[in-house]
């Protein structure tokens, strides 16, 4: 079985098993495995969120023309590439020296409630937390460079799917 092979609505619901793959195992191992998300991630959780969503309305949609597709597969491309920008800088902030400030801030519950809605966006995102903990891998890759390859898939997957030049039925 090909999944390129597959119809349009088939191609964008794998798009959205796999975002809700990937946050189910999320959350998992945080409440199973006692491993609690950082600021960081909440953020990569959330436009993983935004990309599954827009892959759900794409396939339930399932629009025949060609602009429409195009649509889909932009807007799931830039939720795809919101995602790559907080994972990388997740992944850079990893990478840092302990002694150079390789955190991100306060837990996010004390920043959502002591400031606005852009002002947690910027501090958490200017890295000053726990985000350069490093308490899971798989094979030799952090979660947030996990998150980095996930969305640089799925982002070339919404382009790819919508790209795709549409079947004429005569």
């Amino acid at each position: 079985m090909n999944p390129l092979r597959w119809n349009y609505r088939a191609q964008f619901l794998l798009g959205f098993l796999v975002c809700a793959a990937l946050l189910g195992y999320a959350i998992w191992l945080q409440l199973k495995m006692g491993l609690e998300p950082c600021p960081l991630c909440i953020f990569q959780r959330i436009a993983f969120a935004a990309l599954g969503l827009l892959f759900l309305i794409g396939a339930l949609h399932g629009p025949r023309d060609r602009p429409g597709r195009i649509t889909y597969g932009v807007l799931a491309f830039i939720a795809a590439a919101v995602g790559i920008g907080i994972a990388g800088r997740h992944v850079y902030v990893q990478m840092l020296p302990q002694d150079m400030g390789s955190s991100c801030g306060p837990p996010l519950s004390f920043l959502s409630e002591t400031m606005g809605p852009f002002e947690v966006f910027r501090t958490v995102l200017t890295g000053t937390g726990n985000c350069g903990n490093i308490d899971w891998t798989f094979l030799g890759l952090t979660m947030p460079m996990w998150s980095l390859v996930w969305f640089s898939l799925l982002g070339l997957w919404a382009l790819l799917v919508s790209f795709r030049r549409v079947a004429r039925r005569h």
